[in-house]
């Protein structure tokens, strides 16, 4: 079974399989990430040893939410020895399948911002 993160909104969209949970995790993502991921896959009656795979959707979208997410799945995959692919674009999560079906793995997944992040100066 493939999980499929994309945290390029302040909607969290997961799926596993055909299955799609949204989640509003607007300034709380960092926070709260792994539980919903958990809560997810349990919804699904599957546990971390049915996941085959992970894709996420490298951007673009939210500076932060990107960067979160893509940290979070790329801890994952290192962790559990899962293979992972990072894809753009509005057919992110097919390419991903067929990426992973045959045996990609990107290893290592950066996000695409697309532009400058806007970071405001610090002020003194």
């Amino acid at each position: 079974m493939i999980l499929y993160l994309d945290t390029s909104t302040a909607i969290t969209h997961i799926w596993i399989g055909d299955t799609e949970y949204s989640y509003e995790t607007g300034r709380e993502l960092a926070r709260d990430l792994l539980k919903i991921l958990e809560e997810s896959l349990q919804k699904s009656n599957l546990t971390w040893d049915s996941v085959s795979g992970l894709a996420v959707f490298r951007g673009p979208g939210s500076f932060t939410g990107l960067r979160i997410g893509i940290t979070v799945m790329n801890t994952i995959t290192y962790a559990k020895e899962l293979p992972i692919v990072g894809t753009l674009g509005d057919n992110w999560r097919a390419e991903a399948h067929i990426r992973l079906n045959n045996r990609d793995n990107d290893q290592i997944i950066l996000p695409y911002y697309d532009k400058p992040a806007n970071i405001t100066p610090p002020k003194h």
